[in-house]
């Protein structure tokens, strides 16, 4: 018993197709091409790739490594297939299959990446707000060494005994408000013009000298650090390391990358690049408000340091990088006016008998390059 049916033959060593009539029998499949000349292809040297070919075709091959093909219409060729091998093994399939596994792969791929999302959207930082108020300070103190070490090296510090005191005694009366803080608060100064502060887990502020020559008065510099000392108070630098060093851990785990589950050091190096949700700068705004009342230190200072890198920003049109993580600006100027409106008209000055300008010179000047 046989059967024939129309389909494309290549030879193997050209590309060109021939049109043959293809005989199947149980033993053998026969390929009759136009020219009367005909190969036989034995059932047991016949392979049916598990490439996807489409849906109207399938691809038989036979050979090695540049075999011969048969390309014969899908439908027909398995009928016929079923007409003379009733009770014959499923040597063959239909492409649709394939079709059916490439989308199911593909859906699954889909949904691990709609997962990832929904982590990185949802889970993770739900995840981040739950562990972060319950983890020892003695953690946050550890990671908070490794993100100092690697954003304050001690040979970029500024060591000054005498300004470094007038930068500790502002730093003593803010904490006075919060007796109860688990956290022993430190300022360090780095020598590098970029106007920034950074709140590290654990209790470290670390300030940029190019934010602390913006400074014109000791309320403005009280103002940033009454601020960065909200965010550590609320562990709002803790919160959104453990959510990036948590998506660093769950993307490590998808792609197989054992090496991105030590994210030590690098991972810490995340928080000169953080920016903090709306909902945590407007609290550390209004915390800090509230902290620099309560120590009796003017709490427009931090009103008025925003509205002087606001102008220094519109003159150099760069923004500060105080300021790139500080988003919304203008609103959040007006929010600080409003938090500031109750408070007493005048405030008794803090250092009064300090000149502030001498307060910029806390870093050693970097020597110029000589001009040529």
């Amino acid at each position: 018993m046989h059967t024939d049916l129309e389909g494309y033959y290549l030879d193997g060593r050209t590309a060109i197709r021939h049109r043959a009539r293809v005989r199947l029998t149980p033993q053998e499949l026969q390929v009759i091409l136009e020219d009367g000349h005909s190969v036989s292809w034995p059932l047991k040297e016949v392979r049916q790739p598990k490439n996807f070919y489409g849906d109207e075709q399938i691809r038989l091959e036979r050979g090695g490594e540049t075999p011969e093909v048969l390309l014969v219409p899908a439908s027909s060729f398995l009928r016929k297939w079923k007409d003379i091998s009733p009770g014959g093994k499923k040597r063959f399939h239909t492409p649709a299959r394939r079709k059916k596994w490439a989308a199911a792969i593909l859906l699954s791929a889909l949904g691990a990446i709609g997962v990832l999302a929904g982590l990185y959207l949802w889970g993770i930082p739900a995840l981040a707000s739950f562990i972060a108020p319950r983890i020892p300070v003695s953690w946050e103190e550890s990671l908070g060494q490794s993100v100092v070490s690697t954003l304050a090296p001690a040979e970029k510090r500024c060591l000054d005994s005498a300004r470094g005191k007038r930068v500790e005694e502002i730093l003593a009366r803010l904490a006075s408000t919060v007796p109860q803080a688990p956290y022993s608060f430190r300022v360090i100064v780095v020598n590098h013009p970029s106007v920034n502060a950074l709140a590290a887990p654990g209790g470290t502020i670390v300030v940029f000298q190019g934010l602390l020559e913006k400074t014109r008065t000791p309320e403005e510099l009280a103002g940033v650090l009454a601020h960065e000392m909200q965010h550590i108070l609320r562990r709002h630098a803790t919160r959104a390391l453990i959510q990036q060093m948590s998506m660093k851990v769950l993307l490590a785990a998808a792609v197989g990358d054992a090496k991105g589950l030590s994210y030590g050091l690098e991972g810490a190096q995340a928080l000169g690049m953080l920016r903090y949700s709306r909902q945590s700068e407007e609290e550390a705004d209004r915390e800090g408000i509230r902290m620099l009342i309560a120590s009796g230190i003017d709490p427009r200072g931090l009103l008025t340091f925003f509205e002087n890198l606001q102008k220094d920003d519109e003159k150099s049109l760069k923004l500060p990088a105080y300021l790139s993580t500080h988003p919304d600006l203008e609103v959040r100027i007006q929010q600080l006016k409003t938090l500031t409106a109750g408070a007493a008209a005048s405030s008794p000055p803090l250092l009064p008998n300090y000149d502030w300008k001498d307060i910029h010179g806390f870093c050693p000047a970097k020597p110029k390059p000589n001009s040529r």
